[in-house]
C-alpha cells in the first residue's frame, strides 16, 4: 500500500474486488483529507457506484473514512431516504493502491449498519459471509478476526464512540457540501 494521497478536492476512485479478485463495487469519490482516524472520501449526490449487476447514483452525500486499520470502511450518509446513517464495510487490505487516486479493498461480507429509528444497529450479510467463505475459502485465522470485529464494531457503532459518532462524520460531510460538485451526467 501507498502512503501518496491525492490533493484535497481531487477526484478519485474506490474500488472493491472480492476475495478470488473479481470486481465488486466501484465508487466515483473525491478526496477530501484526513485527521487522527485515517483519510476521508466524499460521493457528493448524484455520483456513482456500479458492480457486476447493479448500479446506482448517491442518493445522498455521503463520506467514507478509510481508516489505517485495512480491515473496514466506515461510510456515513446525510439524509439517507431510508434512514442510514452508518453502514460499515469490513474488508481486507484496505488503503491506497500505488496510484494515488485509487483506494482499494476486498470486500469480505460482513457489513455493520446503524439506520434512524427503530430498526437500529445490526450486524449485515452473515449469509453471504457464510455462503462466501464456502465458496472463496477464507482462512480460518482472517475470519476469527473479521468475526470478532464486526462485533467489536457494532458496539461501538451502538455507543457511537469517534469516529462512530456523528460530530466526526458531520465535519466531513461539511466539508464535501462545502465543495459544490454537482451530480454527473450520465451518457
Amino acid at each position: 500500500m501507498s502512503d501518496a494521497r491525492p490533493a484535497p478536492g481531487a477526484e478519485m476512485v474506490f474500488q472493491w474486488s472480492k476475495w478470488d479478485g473479481s470486481p465488486h463495487w466501484r465508487h466515483e469519490c473525491v478526496y477530501l483529507g484526513s485527521d487522527d482516524w485515517g483519510d476521508w472520501v466524499g460521493q457528493p449526490t448524484g455520483w456513482h457506484s456500479a458492480r457486476p449487476g447493479a448500479a446506482f447514483d448517491a442518493a445522498t452525500p455521503n463520506v467514507t473514512l478509510i481508516p489505517r486499520q485495512p480491515d473496514y470502511a466506515l461510510t456515513v450518509n446525510r439524509d439517507h431516504p431510508k434512514g442510514m446513517r452508518v453502514y460499515i464495510d469490513l474488508g481486507w487490505d484496505i488503503g491506497w493502491s500505488d496510484d494515488p487516486l485509487l483506494a482499494v479493498g476486498i470486500d469480505m461480507d460482513l457489513d455493520v449498519v446503524r439506520v434512524i429509528g427503530e430498526r437500529g444497529t445490526w450486524v449485515d450479510d452473515r449469509d453471504e459471509w457464510a455462503e462466501h467463505s464456502a465458496r472463496f475459502g477464507y482462512p480460518a485465522d482472517v475470519m476469527t478476526r473479521l468475526e470478532d470485529l464486526a462485533l467489536d464494531l457494532e458496539h461501538r457503532v451502538r455507543a457511537q464512540t469517534a469516529p462512530f459518532d456523528d460530530a466526526t462524520a458531520d465535519v466531513w460531510l461539511d466539508r464535501l457540501d462545502a465543495l459544490r460538485l454537482a451530480p454527473r451526467a450520465r451518457a
